[in-house]
C-alpha cells in the first residue's frame, strides 16, 4: 500500500461515511477518493513525478486532499509552518525547490514578501481568488476522478517535513511512503482501540496539519471513521465542535488540555460523547492529568513518544496503564511507556553498548518508519545513523519492566506549547544585536506553555540594552513563538575549561531564583 491508496481503500469499506468534516462542509470517503484522484491527475499536468509540492495553510479540506493527492502523483508534499517568518519560509522553499506552491489566501502576503527570493513555477491559491495564481478548485476540476497512471514505489519520497537543527538551519526530514505507512501501521496495531461501545466513532484533529501529528488523519481514515478538522486550536470552538458532532476521540498537547480545563465556558457545553484523548508533543504534568480525569471521568488518556524523523510514535503508554498509574500512584505515569510492536528502541551508552535499566544513554530507533534521510544533507544523514539505527539525540533510561523515561531533550531543545524551539537558532539572532557579547538560551518551566524561552546574556563593554528591546529584536527575525519571553542579564556566562557554556548550571540557578528575569 502507498499513501495515495488510503482514500480508495477506505472508500471500498465505508463509501458514505464522512471522511472530512470541516465547519459546514462534509466530504464522504467516496468523495475524498475521487477528489484525491482528481488532484493527482491535475498535478501531473503541471508538474512531474519526483517534484516537490509545498503547502502553506491552516487545517482545511484542501490540506487533506494534498496529504494523499500529492504523493499519489509520485510527488512529495512539503509542509510549511504558517507561523514562520517570511525569511524562514524563504529558506525552506529555497532548499526544497518545489515546482508548485499551494497557499491559503490569508498567507499570500507572506509569499508576496519573498516572491523575488523564491523560484516557484506555479502558485495555487486556496480561498479567495488571488491575481497571478490558479484557484485550487480550478486545478481540481482539471483532473479526472480516476486512479492516476503513474509508477510510485514504496521508497519514493511522500512527505518532506522541516525540523530545525542545532545549527539553526532547518533540515528536511524525508519520509517515504514506506516510512509514513510504517508509522500508521505501528499505531494501528499498538494503540488501544477503545471504541467498541461507541455506535458512531468520530475523531477530531486539533493539531496543525503541517505537524507530523497530522499522521493521525491517516490512521483514522484507514479505520474508516468520521473525522472532524479544526481549522486551528480555539477552546470554545473545540467545545462546540465536540457537542455538535458528537466527537468521541481526539488528541492534544498538554498545554492545550490545560487551557481547556481553565476555560470558563467549558461547563456550558455537552462533552459527554468524548471517550478517548491522546496527548503528546511535550510532557504532561501529573497535576494537569489528574485535573483532566476529574473533570472528564469518562475519558481515557494515552500518550506516546515520537518525532518528525520517525513519522509518528514509537513508544506508547496506554489508557489501561494510565488508569493503573493514576489509581495506584505508579511512577510509570512520568514515562513514555513501552515499545510499540513494529518499532525497535534501544538506549545505548557512549561506547555503543545497551544501557542496563536505570542507566542513562542515547535513544536509538529502528523500523520502517524511520526517515530515509535529510533532504540534500548527506552529512547530517550520516551523523544520524549507525547502520540501521537512528540516533534521536534524546537521553533516556529504562526501568526493569521495559518502560522508558526521557531524561533530557536532544541538544537542549525547548518545547513550548507543543512547538520545538532550538536554542542555537535564537542565540544566533541575539548575537546579531549590537549590544550582545554572549548569549545562552534555555527553557524554564511555564504553567501554560510547558516551557518558556529564557535568554541569558552579557553585554559588550560600554553597551546597554533592555529586555523589551531584545525581545522585540528577536520578534523581527524569527517566528514570534521562538522569541525569548524573558531576559536575564549577567556579567559573564559560566563555562567549563574548554569554554563551553554550562547551560545545566544556568537552569539550576534559574530554578533556585538566583537569576532575575526581566520582561
Amino acid at each position: 500500500m502507498l499513501v495515495g491508496d488510503i482514500p480508495a481503500t477506505a472508500a471500498h469499506h465505508a463509501p458514505d461515511v464522512v471522511a472530512v468534516q470541516f465547519q459546514d462542509q462534509a466530504m464522504t470517503y467516496s468523495q475524498l477518493r475521487d477528489r484525491c484522484w482528481r488532484l493527482s491527475n491535475a498535478l501531473l499536468g503541471i508538474a512531474a513525478p519526483g517534484d516537490r509540492v509545498a503547502i502553506l495553510a491552516e487545517n482545511c479540506p484542501e490540506y487533506a486532499l494534498c496529504y494523499y493527492g500529492v504523493p499519489g502523483a509520485g510527488m512529495a508534499l512539503t509542509f510549511l509552518n504558517y507561523r514562520l517568518s517570511p525569511a524562514e519560509l524563504a529558506y525552506i522553499i529555497g532548499n526544497a525547490e518545489p515546482t508548485v506552491l499551494i497557499v491559503e489566501d490569508k498567507f499570500m502576503g507572506a509569499i508576496e514578501a519573498i516572491r523575488d527570493r523564491i523560484d516557484v513555477r506555479t502558485i495555487i491559491s486556496i480561498g479567495a481568488p488571488v491575481p497571478g495564481s490558479l484557484a485550487f478548485e480550478t486545478l481540481l476540476a482539471s483532473g479526472q476522478p480516476e486512479a492516476p497512471e503513474v509508477a510510485v514505489d514504496d521508497d519514493d519520497l511522500a512527505w518532506l517535513l522541516y525540523t530545525s537543527g542545532t545549527t539553526g538551519l532547518p533540515k528536511g526530514a524525508m519520509l517515504s511512503h514506506r516510512n509514513v505507512l510504517g508509522a500508521v501501521m505501528n499505531a494501528l496495531v499498538s494503540w488501544d482501540r477503545d471504541d467498541g461501545e461507541v455506535a458512531k466513532p468520530v475523531y477530531m484533529l486539533t493539531f496543525p496539519m503541517y505537524h507530523v501529528a497530522g499522521y493521525a488523519l491517516l490512521i483514522q481514515h484507514l479505520r474508516g471513521q468520521a473525522v472532524v478538522l479544526m481549522q486551528n486550536f480555539d477552546p470554545e470552538t473545540l467545545f462546540a465542535t465536540i457537542e455538535r458532532h458528537g466527537v468521541t476521540a481526539t488528541s492534544a498537547a498538554p498545554t492545550m488540555i490545560a487551557m481547556l480545563l481553565d476555560h470558563p465556558s467549558m461547563s456550558r457545553y455537552d462533552l459527554s460523547s468524548l471517550r478517548n484523548m491522546g496527548y503528546g508533543a511535550s510532557a504532561m504534568p501529573a497535576a494537569v492529568l489528574l485535573r483532566a480525569r476529574e473533570r472528564w471521568p469518562n475519558v481515557r488518556f494515552a500518550t506516546g513518544f515520537g518525532m518528525t524523523e520517525l513519522a509518528g510514535n514509537v513508544m506508547v503508554l496506554t489508557a489501561e496503564e494510565h488508569d493503573r498509574a493514576l489509581d495506584d500512584g505508579l511512577p510509570i505515569l512520568n514515562s513514555v511507556g513501552r515499545q510499540m510492536l513494529l518499532s525497535q528502541v534501544r538506549v545505548v551508552t557512549e561506547d555503543g553498548r545497551d544501557a542496563p535499566p536505570g542507566t542513562e544513554g542515547e535513544i536509538l530507533v529502528r523500523g520502517d518508519q524511520v526517515l530515509s534521510g535529510y533532504w540534500r544533507n548527506a552529512e547530517a544523514t550520516a551523523k544520524a545513523f549507525t547502520g540501521p539505527w537512528f540516533h534521536t539525540g534524546d537521553v533516556g533510561r529504562w526501568n526493569d519492566d521495559g518502560y522508558l523515561w526521557i531524561v533530557d531533550r536532544k541538544k537542549d531543545m525547548i518545547v513550548s506549547g507543543g512547538e520545538n524551539i532550538y536554542p542555537r537558532e535564537v542565540e544566533e539572532v541575539l548575537y546579531r544585536h549590537r549590544a550582545i557579547r554572549e548569549a545562552a538560551v534555555i527553557g524554564a518551566e511555564d504553567p501554560t506553555w510547558g516551557e518558556q524561552v529564557v535568554a541569558v546574556v552579557s553585554c559588550r563593554l560600554g553597551e546597554t540594552t533592555s529586555a523589551a528591546d531584545l525581545i522585540g529584536f528577536c520578534r523581527e527575525h524569527i517566528a514570534s513563538y521562538k522569541k525569548p519571553r524573558a531576559i536575564v542579564f549577567v556579567d559573564e556566562l559560566p563555562k567549563n575549561a574548554s569554554g563551553k557554556v554550562l547551560k545545566r548550571e544556568l537552569r539550576e540557578r534559574l530554578a533556585t531564583g538566583e537569576l532575575v528575569l526581566e520582561r
